[in-house]
């Protein structure tokens, strides 16, 4: 809704397509809680919002010279809802949408900017899972936003899709918009949820719209299609009854082989030509999994590679983490220890202290592996990431008492 009724009354009122939405979300909650669902609830909300678009419109129409565009299509009262509801289309939607991520990944915006912008309107992340996808906090996010919005309005920034000689200046960020909105689905930061299925489907459903257009159909996007696809298989196997099951703990007849089939052939089509973006290296190091009989057949060895180009590409302690993760299991419990031991910049990510509880647990350090579990705890934000990790604990306590 947002991206649509952006495209009707320009970027320059983002805010007020905000409101709208806003608006019509609330009228749902009010007007379905008294009568129930209908039948086709996102026709009623785009009805809503379609609606209160017009009384928008026709409003300034009475004070001032509206945007220049709706200005030509909507010249009488007569043609103002048939033009309006020409936006509404199914595949005006879905061209909206697409138009959006590059406006608000103009290179005009600083590109943290960019994406910050993007994750918030057309993501709905809050501002809060968005600070966390950038390991920054929220006060910064919010200015970020701030200062993109002050920008697409001050500079009136079109809503166009660039040209294909332009397309590299947006496609990046658009590409890192997609790749955060999946990871936030995949491991929710704040959400009580073990999986966000909603966002990585959107995620995925956005990036499938890039494969599909021509112009955009690069080998990085087929590289990104082909990870979600891997990732998305385990989801199955992922999530059981007592909360979250780890990959070494997986039933992998569960996963689903026709989405590991489906990001071998994305990645088979992004292996074309000689590009190798981050997300290829991602998808290789999924599709290593994927290959994997039984966790203890993992090739190891074909990872810490993988991880060793990713973070020559990228360098990130995130990066590091799974890459030293992998040397522990290629050559010995120690040596991974101490790999992770050198890491700095992770002391408040859960994750890192889990993983040197884990490698201490494997070597017998029962105290040393529960002081570690305890840190993560500490730490960790949602309940999902608590209840693995206070099993976790209590496993050791008992293997420490027998």
């Amino acid at each position: 809704m947002a991206a649509v009724l952006t495209r009707l009354l320009g970027s320059d009122r983002l805010e007020v397509a905000e409101d709208i939405v806003q608006d019509t979300l609330i009228k749902a909650m009010e007007t379905w809680g008294f009568h129930g669902i209908p039948d086709n609830p996102s026709a009623w909300l785009y009805t809503v919002a379609k609606n209160k678009a017009l009384d928008f419109i026709r409003s300034r129409q009475r004070h001032e010279k509206i945007h220049s565009e709706i200005a030509k299509a909507v010249h009488s009262e007569w043609a103002l809802p048939a033009s309006v509801n020409q936006l509404f289309l199914e595949h005006e939607i879905e061209d909206s949408q697409l138009r959006m991520m590059f406006v608000t990944c103009h290179p005009a915006i600083p590109e943290e900017s960019q994406i910050a912008l993007t994750l918030r309107t057309l993501g709905g992340l809050s501002v809060r899972e968005i600070a966390n996808a950038f390991l920054s906090n929220e006060e910064t996010i919010q200015k970020r936003i701030a200062r993109a919005k002050e920008k697409l309005r001050d500079e009136k920034i079109g809503l166009e899709v660039p040209p294909p000689h332009l397309l590299a200046d947006r496609i990046d960020a658009v590409l890192k918009v997609l790749y955060l909105l999946f990871n936030e689905g995949y491991h929710p930061s704040q959400s009580a949820e073990e999986v966000r299925e909603d966002l990585c489907e959107e995620a995925m459903r956005l990036t499938f719209m890039l494969v599909q257009n021509s112009i955009t159909c690069k080998p990085k996007v087929l590289a990104l299609m082909a990870l979600m696809s891997f990732q998305v298989s385990r989801f199955d196997a992922r999530n059981g009854l007592d909360g979250l099951i780890t990959l070494e703990q997986q039933d992998r007849s569960r996963w689903n082989q026709k989405l590991i089939n489906q990001g071998s052939s994305f990645l088979e089509k992004a292996s074309e030509g000689n590009e190798v973006s981050e997300y290829h290296l991602e998808a290789a190091i999924a599709s290593v999994h994927t290959k994997a009989e039984a966790f203890a057949n993992t090739n190891w060895n074909q990872l810490v590679v993988l991880y060793d180009f990713l973070y020559q590409m990228k360098p990130s302690p995130i990066v590091e983490l799974n890459g030293a993760i992998a040397i522990g299991y290629a050559q010995s419990d120690q040596v991974g220890l101490e790999a992770l031991q050198k890491i700095s910049g992770l002391e408040s990510n859960h994750f890192y202290h889990a993983a040197i509880g884990n490698f201490y647990w494997r070597l017998n350090e029962h105290e040393r592996a529960m002081e570690f579990y305890r840190n993560a705890l500490r730490i960790a934000n949602t309940p999902t990431d608590k209840d693995f990790l206070e099993k976790r604990i209590n496993e050791i306590s008992l293997e420490k008492l027998t």
